[in-house]
């Protein structure tokens, strides 16, 4: 279990990914395969369709961070049919992923075209429990792994199939289902590149809470994407209202597989950074990924904390979009019964908010012990504030902000962007 999160709170889900590491010849780590886990006690995984991939794709990328999951190694991810014909969109690029060709997928033109697209864009692609005759022949030329189960393999061809797997070029061999030291000594006769089963590691459950954002949201945001004129402005806004799907924001910018390194202090400009496409697969990957909800109240509450510290910025000379930004984290850091500063080195975050956030430092730092002091009714710590202003005014217009804010986003069902279906959003997609 990951450490971060042993207890989900109230508002809160827990979610899961299974990582089985795969080793090179060294018996060093090469890899890891990211499996769907519905729960910490899976073994297996129970489903493999566009939900599970659409699952383990969200949680690596925007609730654990890639970097948290992987490091600098590469990491293998189921792949069905949607996403290699590109029905489903892939919402990162080629970094430190490679795409694993389901065995259960009919390998047509369709996907042969699909994955041709892939390769052209620089993803790797690997072909996953290969059997002959099944018609995945057809991706050699296109393949830079082939994962064979090989205790099932034939061993009186093994020799045959190996040398014709060799006879592509780049191709590296991946023997999976390892449960005994005869098939490791087997791997070691035929200098089989990488290994992978229960005899060298099991898959790992990683667990952590998170802040699901609100369906409405993802489908409203969505729906400001689709349309003919882009208004950045209103992208923000939408993303700013929930704190789900700002800290998703954050996260995926952060993602070396988006190839920046560059720091951000509000959301706008993580919205820039990641850019308007990325984050449109994200959102379709999110009404995909289908999920319950945090509650109304947590909700307004995070976002009153978030405008509260965007409104007493100035008293701090301090920027308002990064002061909110500080708030809102510290707000979702509350809800999952974690610290602020364990969730800061997951995050694209300059300087001043990570110093606020870790050490309190900084005229930020000031303002959310000030924050604090008033949530806690601690009238004392209130002389932090500049020149002793009453705090009344900047509260009470966070919480009109907020409270609007969420009614805003909670239209009666009729309302043309928040009624949406997932099969609308797919078609919309």
């Amino acid at each position: 279990m990951d450490k971060r999160q042993q207890f989900t709170q109230p508002g809160t889900r827990q979610v899961h990914i299974g990582r089985q590491p795969i080793f090179d010849t060294h018996g060093d780590i090469a890899g890891y395969e990211l499996l769907f886990r519905g729960n910490t006690s899976a073994v297996e995984a129970d489903r493999r369709d566009a939900y599970a991939t659409s699952q383990v794709l969200v949680n690596a990328f925007t609730e654990f961070g890639l970097d948290e999951i992987v490091g600098d190694r590469m990491c293998f991810i189921n792949m069905t049919r949607e996403f290699l014909t590109g029905e489903l969109i892939l919402p990162f690029g080629p970094e430190s992923v490679v795409l694993e060709v389901l065995e259960t997928i009919e390998v047509d033109d369709a996907v042969v075209a699909g994955v041709s697209n892939l390769v052209a864009a620089g993803y790797p692609i690997a072909l996953d429990d290969f059997v002959w005759g099944s018609g995945h022949e057809r991706l050699l030329p296109l393949a830079s792994y082939v994962k064979l189960d090989l205790p099932s393999c034939d061993p009186e061809r093994l020799d045959e199939q190996l040398a014709f797997f060799r006879s592509f070029p780049g191709i590296e061999i991946v023997a999976e289902g390892l449960e005994t030291l005869e098939h490791l000594a087997l791997c070691d006769r035929y200098g089989i590149e990488l290994r992978q089963g229960y005899v060298l590691s099991r898959p790992q459950v990683m667990t952590a809470a998170c802040i699901p954002p609100f369906k409405s949201h993802r489908l409203e945001l969505l729906a400001a994407l689709d349309a003919a004129h882009v208004d950045i402005d209103r992208i923000v806004e939408i993303i700013s209202s929930d704190p789900a799907l700002t800290m998703r924001v954050l996260r995926a910018s952060n993602s070396a597989a988006v190839g920046s390194i560059r720091r951000v202090s509000s959301i706008r400009q993580a919205v820039m950074l990641l850019g308007l496409g990325h984050i449109r697969r994200w959102t379709m990957l999110m009404n995909v990924d289908d999920v319950a909800e945090a509650t109304e109240v947590q909700l307004t509450n995070a976002l009153t904390r978030a405008r509260l510290c965007h409104n007493l910025a100035p008293r701090f000379d301090s920027d308002p979009d990064a002061a909110f930004v500080a708030g809102l984290i510290t707000a979702v850091a509350q809800l999952l019964g974690i610290s602020p500063s364990s969730l800061v080195g997951h995050l694209p975050l300059t300087a001043d908010i990570g110093a606020a956030l870790t050490r309190g430092t900084g005229p930020l730092g000031r303002m959310l012990r000030v924050v604090d002091a008033y949530e806690r009714g601690d009238m004392a710590m209130m002389g932090f504030n500049r020149g002793g202003d009453d705090l009344t005014g900047a509260v009470m217009d966070a919480m009109r902000w907020s409270a609007q804010t969420v009614a805003a986003t909670h239209a009666p069902a009729g309302h043309e962007e928040v009624s949406w279906s997932r099969e609308k959003a797919l078609v919309a997609w």
